[in-house]
């Protein structure tokens, strides 16, 4: 569905990004992971057209694409939720939905179409939205992300951009935006998912992209990589603060 090759990007004496490579089927959750400064948001804007590559090619469904800016990339099929959400605290869930890209007929905003759509969308998710009417200020955290989820999918996008989903949320709001990027991955779009969370990685993507310094440093299916290999990855020593945590643990284990 999506394919970066040869990506390179420079920031005056700061070279962002060296020769990336990243691919994404659809129907399939790619986890983007690696230490601040690793490079992965530069890569995330870059595909959501806020950032040119300085050199290197995106393919979109098997097509060479330039993405200008991020008005095209929505229009070519990429969506981008950013982790500060962009959402209008004080407008309603069906108006922030369609912030920008309103439904309108007989020169007036069409809100009965909206609203329809607003509940297709949602329960396409599963989402527990009690009303479509309610305020944003008046939603949880976890609520908040599904309308930031549900927003990305009003122009029928190929591709989603997660940043950092689960950030700042409690156990049972985590658990339910996993389940949402499951339904994205059922619903047959490609995901790339960004996290520094280990488990939440583990518990949805089918593979794993780690960069490092820029550059692609390894790559993973889920079910055939442990947490000990993926930090390991990600520092870029088997001897790391986790790796000894978790010796220790078995040590005592065995004592």
């Amino acid at each position: 569905m999506l394919s970066l090759s040869g990506i390179h990007k420079r920031f005056g004496a700061v070279q962002a990004l060296t020769d990336v490579r990243l691919e994404v089927a659809a129907g399939e959750v790619v986890a983007l992971v690696g230490d601040n400064g690793a490079g992965k948001s530069t890569l995330v804007k870059v595909i959501a057209g806020v950032y040119q590559p300085d050199s290197g090619d995106i393919e979109l469904a098997g097509r060479r694409v330039k993405v200008g800016g991020p008005r095209q990339a929505q229009d070519l099929g990429i969506a981008t939720v950013f982790q500060d959400l962009a959402l209008c605290d004080n407008l309603d869930v069906v108006a922030n939905l369609f912030l920008g890209q309103e439904r309108v007929k007989g020169g007036a905003i069409d809100e009965v179409a909206m609203e329809v759509e607003a509940w297709r969308l949602l329960r396409s998710l599963s989402a527990k939205i009690p009303s479509v009417r309610i305020p944003i200020a008046a939603l949880s955290g976890g609520q908040r992300q599904t309308v930031a989820i549900a927003r990305s999918l009003v122009g029928k996008p190929k591709v989603v951009m997660l940043d950092e989903p689960t950030a700042a949320l409690g156990v049972a709001q985590t658990a339910e935006v996993l389940n949402l990027v499951e339904r994205l991955r059922d619903n047959g779009l490609g995901v790339i998912l960004i996290s520094h969370n280990m488990a939440d990685v583990q518990a949805v993507a089918d593979r794993i992209v780690v960069l490092r310094l820029g550059r692609n440093e390894a790559e993973f299916y889920t079910d055939e990589v442990t947490t000990t290999d993926l930090v390991a990855a990600i520092t870029g020593a088997s001897d790391n603060v986790v790796a000894s945590r978790a010796a220790r643990g078995k040590e005592q284990a065995h004592g």
